[in-house]
């Protein structure tokens, strides 16, 4: 079993910036591929940033250029930094490992 555990979530001016960060814990040894999706409100959970075991990254259209993921497996916690929010980043947002497990998720809030 994996537990996650997201934070970093808030309320920022767009334009602004957030640090997420997902711990993960428990039987953390076999996990690979690590990602970030959110989920705005009436809307459909969607994939925002993705990274292997290895650093290979891939990223949404929509936050290409301003979202950046990373991990550190020592620390077997995964990065979300997101720069130049926009209100259309609003949501919540969700840390997952593999295709098994979910963190609770962290909102964030970008007013105009």
């Amino acid at each position: 079993q994996v537990q996650l555990v997201e934070s970093g979530g808030g309320l920022v001016q767009a334009g602004g910036s957030l640090r997420l960060s997902c711990v993960a814990s428990g039987s953390t040894a076999g996990i690979d591929a690590m990602g970030w999706y959110r989920q705005a409100p009436g809307k459909q959970r969607d994939l925002v940033a993705g990274i292997s075991s290895t650093g290979m990254t891939n990223y949404a259209a929509s936050v290409k250029g301003r979202f950046t993921i990373s991990r550190d497996n020592a620390k077997n916690t995964v990065y979300l930094q997101m720069n130049s929010l926009r209100p259309e980043d609003t949501a919540v947002y969700y840390c997952k490992a593999d295709v098994y497990y979910w963190g609770k998720g962290t909102l964030v809030t970008v007013s105009s």
